[in-house]
């Protein structure tokens, strides 16, 4: 079993997002990019299970919240005002071998990097 360690993940402007290692319970780890201010975190999560029918699940979450100063009755307080979710699960059978999991593993990198994920997911764009 490997070790939790920091994860470095780029944003969109490819400045670096640290994750550091915060938890590990019930077959998730979840790391966190902190911001100074709790509910500003964004968390990543990466959680293995074997399903009872034998599959193996692996599910890996990103959550950024976006928070902003929020004035009431002249006290400032951060407040979240919106949140992205993102969310890949894999499924394998329990007797797929490692090079098949790598080649799902690989086409979905590719799928994210390519242009269809790009006009869906950061522009909201229809495919047609």
């Amino acid at each position: 079993m490997p070790q939790l360690n920091t994860i470095v993940l780029k944003d969109g402007a490819g400045a670096d997002a640290t994750y550091s290692p915060e938890n590990i319970a019930n077959g998730t780890a979840t790391l966190v990019e902190s911001t100074g201010v709790p509910i500003g975190e964004n968390h990543l999560s990466i959680t293995t299970a074997k399903l009872q029918t034998g599959r193996r699940k692996v599910t890996l979450k990103l959550t950024s919240p976006e928070v902003q100063d929020i004035v009431v009755a002249g006290v400032s307080r951060p407040t979240i005002v919106r949140t992205a979710y993102a969310e890949a699960t894999f499924s394998f059978d329990q007797t797929s071998n490692e090079l098949e999991r790598f080649d799902i593993l690989s086409r979905m990198i590719t799928l994210l990097q390519g242009d269809a994920a790009w006009q869906a997911v950061a522009k909201l764009k229809h495919l047609y």
